[in-house]
């Protein structure tokens, strides 16, 4: 066994236990779209074409792929035979484990890939014996293991018991092999041979696999759901490799939906919902593969190999934390102070400028000063991914114009690496910046500059952390501060109107855990939604601020609902707005349902965080008119 080229890369199931691991996307895909028709032997072109193969490998490590499939789907000699090559599978399978090891050059794991052995072999019980099976998948498993692969994928098996005898071989043959085993999913959520997700499940429980799930399939999002099934019935670490999907119909015509970033985003829930070995199969490109690394550097950072505990990973299941006590230390913050006091605090989010001249966002935080509701500002961090002054500088424009009023930074993940953001925080502190917002940060995509590299080292959970250390005196190395330890009273962010609010509640108990001392939540127009976060998070006993957004206009709240990552107006409030005649009466109707919503909060929060439109301090000062009693409390 070969792996000459395998020297800096940890054991793999090892490494999927700490995080969330990468794989390629559709070799077949590639290889027919380079002018490879299907009358051929797809497998036999790595000794045919190796400079192709290779160079389809090469396409996905640089789009990020941490796993190599090798281009073996079907070299069986079931498979083969039907080209008149069933005397070369060890030839061809040697071939392929050749070429992905020669690509990836010890960047990646190499997967040696097993398909099944076709309709008319799988599942038709006394045609093929399985001594024949065996024999047969033992000749391959023997080449793919000689080659030096360092994982096997058993891959789109629609037959449960085939799969099964095919896992036992293959223990068998390399004791030690990581297997991973997964099914392709048909329309109704099933195999193609009926299994739905407990029967699925069941077997996976009863497979010697290290890791099971779903691959191919119609569409990503009918994964999600199946793979959403088989969480309850395996404990075993989960793997979604969905095919790009089909079109699908759209006011009476087909619409492609299998861009980019629709398969990012359903590959993201899947992540979400405990995928951590996640990929694609048919239709998938390295640039599928690359907007999937994005969003895996959004959802769970890096880890330095000198940290003991991955920061800020997602993981599958996450108890919930006994009752947290706020984190109390001496800091310089009124805002703390306030809120260790249990009184009610407001902000008020202003924007900093679209370049240098700061003067009109220092208007609006004298303005939000002088009325004496407002206690702090909060500083937004390149909101939308658009290029600003940058928080801490505003800050500290603030505090030095209208020092009455305290600054609350928000710290975005996308812009800095870990080294970056301990050297910001420190800084921070050292300035007299003590109030910090953690937040992941919205991806570059969204903003002017969709082409920017996101760095997305950790989430905000990770940024806690990280925050944490400082805190207590030591950097993310566990190297001791010179000097005090910093002071920073930390918060972060929660969706109360999330779709998937187990997810939601899990992050934000892991927030809490991290170091958060306060949450702000998104906007809120759905009471009810709010409600049910509320209910949801009490135990926690942690100070909530209720986010709350004066709507400007209907063209707002549809911006809103269709281009802010999180954001949702529901539909009648969008109605009222709608029939509005001008756009005076528009922000007029837009501060009236803010009022509403903070009104009906008021018993059940500590504070709120006002996000005026454009800046409007005027909006903002006239929802808290409902609260000015509790204010002046």
């Amino acid at each position: 066994m070969s792996h000459d080229l395998q020297t800096n890369l940890p054991p793999f199931l090892s490494e999927l236990s700490r995080r969330v691991i990468l794989c390629d996307g559709g070799m077949a895909t590639m290889i027919y779209e380079k002018g490879i028709y299907i009358n051929q032997s797809f497998e036999n072109l790595n000794l045919e074409r190796p400079h192709l193969i290779k160079n389809i490998h090469l396409e996905y490590v640089r789009a990020g792929a941490q796993v190599l499939e090798t281009n073996t789907f079907s070299a069986n000699s079931f498979k083969l035979s039907k080209y008149g090559l069933a005397d070369k599978v060890r030839e061809i399978n040697l071939a392929g484990v050749r070429l992905a090891r020669e690509a990836a050059e010890g960047k990646a794991w190499i997967g040696g890939v097993v398909g099944p052995p076709g309709a008319e072999v799988e599942g038709r019980a006394g045609e093929v014996s399985s001594d024949r099976i065996r024999s047969v998948y033992r000749q391959q498993l023997n080449a793919l293991i000689e080659g030096g692969i360092d994982i096997l994928f058993l891959e789109s098996f629609a037959h449960l018991p085939t799969l099964q005898m095919l896992c036992e071989l293959a223990r068998e043959v390399a004791p030690s092999l990581p297997i991973v085993a997964t099914v392709h999913i048909g329309a109704d959520g099933r195999t193609r041979l009926g299994a739905d997700a407990k029967e699925i499940g069941d077997a996976f429980e009863a497979m010697p696999a290290d890791v099971v799930g779903v691959s191919d399939g119609t569409s990503p999002a009918l994964l999600n759901d199946v793979l959403d099934a088989l969480r309850i019935h395996t404990s075993k670490p989960l793997a979604l490799l969905p095919g790009a999907g089909l079109p699908v119909p759209f006011e009476d015509r087909l619409l492609n939906m299998a861009t980019p970033e629709y398969f990012m985003e359903l590959l993201r829930k899947g992540i979400n919902r405990g995928a951590k070995l996640v990929g694609g199969s048919s239709g998938c490109h390295p640039e599928h593969i690359r907007a999937i690394n994005s969003s895996i550097k959004m959802l769970q950072p890096g880890v330095p190999e000198t940290s003991a505990q991955p920061l800020g990973i997602l993981t599958n299941e996450v108890a919930a934390p006994a009752p947290v006590e706020l984190k109390v230390f001496e800091t310089p913050s009124r805002f703390a102070a306030k809120i260790r006091a249990n009184k009610f605090v407001v902000s008020v989010e202003i924007d900093p400028p679209v370049g240098t001249d700061a003067t009109k966002s220092i208007e609006a935080a004298r303005e939000a000063a002088v009325s004496g509701l407002v206690d702090c500002i909060n500083i937004a961090d390149g909101p939308r991914a658009t290029a600003r002054m940058g928080p801490i500088d505003m800050a500290m424009l603030l505090r030095d114009q209208v020092p009455e009023i305290e600054p609350i930074v928000h710290f975005c993940c996308r812009d800095r690496n870990i080294l970056g953001m301990q050297a910001d925080l420190i800084g921070a502190n050292a300035l007299g910046i003590h109030n910090i917002l953690m937040i992941t940060g919205d991806p570059p995509k969204l903003g002017d500059y969709p082409f920017a590299t996101a760095v997305y080292d950790v989430d905000a959970i990770g940024a806690l952390r990280i925050a944490a250390n400082l805190n207590s005196g030591k950097d993310l190395a566990g190297n001791p501060l010179r000097g005090d330890a910093t002071r920073l009273f930390l918060g972060a962010g929660a969706n109360p109107g999330a779709i998937d609010l187990d997810m939601e509640i899990r992050r934000l108990e892991m927030k809490i855990e991290a170091g958060a001392n306060y949450i702000l939540t998104q906007p809120v127009y759905d009471f009810s939604l709010y409600e049910r976060f509320h209910s949801r998070v009490e135990h926690l006993r942690i100070p909530i601020l209720l986010g709350i957004l004066p709507l400007a206009s209907f063209r707002n709240a549809e911006f809103l609902t269709k281009e802010v990552p999180g954001m949702h107006v529901p539909e009648p409030i969008r109605k009222r707005l709608q029939a509005c005649d001008d756009k005076e009466s528009a922000r007029l109707c837009g501060i009236d349902i803010a009022r509403e919503a903070l009104e009906r909060a008021l018993p059940t929060i500590l504070g709120t965080y006002v996000m005026p439109p454009f800046n409007r301090v005027d909006s903002a000062l006239a929802v808290l008119e409902v609260a000015r009693s509790r204010i002046e409390a």
